[in-house]
């Protein structure tokens, strides 16, 4: 755990305990009876967790706890900087897992591979104070906030009376001052006193409550990560919107990492983009304008997994600047080993998938419909399926609750093909946002 003193956290058969980079006395004395030879390990992993900035960097979300192994080789020679422990809140409680468990789960992944370099561990879409602590207890470094509850999607088509009345607690000398008084029109717009109560309306209270998770965990931690992500709401964020939200964050002392906007057309779980391609492309122009004029966060992009055609767009208008959240399509990976290797089990997952898939897919974006599920005998290729992906996508907590213990004892089996299958599908993502054609 992170403290004021710079100290961080490191955890050995299950006991938590802080050590002082380089300081080796004072572990050999904690760790009575530890080689040399460990201790060192663990203070080089211990000072490699750490906050990456404005590295470019990639998020391993790993929601069985034995993808790093692939993620690593697939991530190793790249510019990009990994966050191997990544999770949220709501993935902890549909996995029964906690936040040291995913951290010591990365850790032991990171000691076994030998990797030296910085890599961070992400407390994703933390929506509460209360969320706050046992991330902090086992040491993360990079904390995303979900102030997605307090979005207004309304004030998009609200009356300008009833935007009036949501915004009438509002300074508006100062805000008049701040978004009214240049008359250029910029690439991400121009406000007007309508679109300017529209923006206000729309995430004015999003915006204070990030502010009061900044607050809350600087004073709790130093040196973290800070993101602000909007991606899962109904209404997409524009780009003179996305302007509001840093220029107000940025204003009111809020150091963030990156921030995640809510795109137009839909990114949908474990599938690519869905929408019109050269508007978006357009759109991305614009919103690159907003990070270029700050210059000092990361455009972060949630939903990241397997959004091939978007990659190539990311990487001409963000180059480094930039930060790709994945998790589920981890995931999809190894069951793709099982519908490979162990087909009854695999079977019987896909039968609970469907069973679950209405219930389990209510808070998050898919559309994937039951009735248009392939009939097929060919079960790797409904990996490869739209509808089949986001049905076994988002149904994982009820995959993971009745046979959690079966899936990873049938990866542990074929441990090498869920590596080499994990190995090619990141390679893929991260070429292309390398750039690679």
């Amino acid at each position: 755990m992170s403290s004021s003193s710079g100290e961080r956290s490191s955890c050995l058969a299950g006991e938590s305990y802080s050590a002082k980079s380089g300081d080796r006395e004072i572990l050999a004395v904690v760790l009575g009876g530890v080689a040399s030879f460990e201790i060192d390990g663990i203070i080089r992993n211990a000072t490699m967790i750490s906050p990456l900035d404005l590295q470019p960097s990639f998020g391993f979300g790993d929601r069985l706890g034995l993808a790093t192994p692939g993620h690593i080789a697939a991530v190793r020679g790249t510019k990009f900087a990994p966050v191997f422990a990544q999770q949220s809140v709501r993935e902890n409680a549909r996995t029964g897992r906690t936040p040291q468990q995913v951290m010591d789960d990365a850790r032991r992944a990171v000691e076994d591979a030998g990797w030296d370099a910085p890599w961070g561990a992400d407390a994703d879409h933390l929506k509460t104070i209360d969320d706050i602590p046992p991330f902090i207890a086992a040491g993360y470094t990079f904390f995303t906030v979900d102030p997605g509850e307090y979005v207004d999607n309304a004030a998009d088509s609200d009356s300008p009376d009833a935007l009036r009345g949501k915004t009438a607690a509002y300074d508006w000398d100062e805000l008049s001052a701040l978004y009214l008084c240049d008359d250029d029109e910029q690439a991400w717009g121009r406000f007007d006193t309508e679109t300017l109560m529209r923006a206000a309306a729309k995430y004015g209270k999003a915006i204070q409550h990030a502010v009061d998770m900044f607050r809350r965990l600087s004073e709790v931690k130093d040196g973290f990560d800070f993101e602000v992500s909007v991606d899962e709401t109904d209404s997409p964020t524009t780009p003179a919107e996305h302007f509001f939200i840093a220029n107000e964050l940025t204003r009111r002392g809020v150091k963030f990492t990156s921030l995640a906007p809510r795109f137009i057309g839909r990114f949908e779980k474990g599938v690519d983009y869905i929408g019109d391609l050269t508007a978006l492309d357009a759109e991305l122009a614009r919103h690159a304008m907003v990070t270029a004029h700050f210059g000092r966060y990361k455009l972060s992009l949630h939903s990241g997994s397997d959004k091939f055609s978007v990659y190539p767009l990311l990487a001409r208008y963000w180059g480094d600047r930039i930060h790709v959240k994945t998790a589920g399509t981890s995931y999809l990976e190894a069951l793709r080993v099982l519908a490979k290797y162990e087909t009854d089990l695999f079977e019987r997952i896909y039968a609970l998938g469907r069973e679950r898939y209405e219930s389990d897919r209510k808070t998050y974006h898919v559309s994937a419909q039951l009735d248009l599920l392939p009939d097929t005998s060919d079960l790797p290729a409904l990996l490869d399926d739209f509808h089949a992906r986001e049905v076994l996508h988002v149904t994982y907590g009820s995959a993971l609750a009745q046979f959690g213990k079966e899936i990873k004892a049938a990866l542990v089996k074929h441990d090498d093909a869920y590596f080499d299958g994990l190995q090619a599908h990141f390679e893929k993502h991260l070429g292309l946002l390398e750039g690679e054609s």
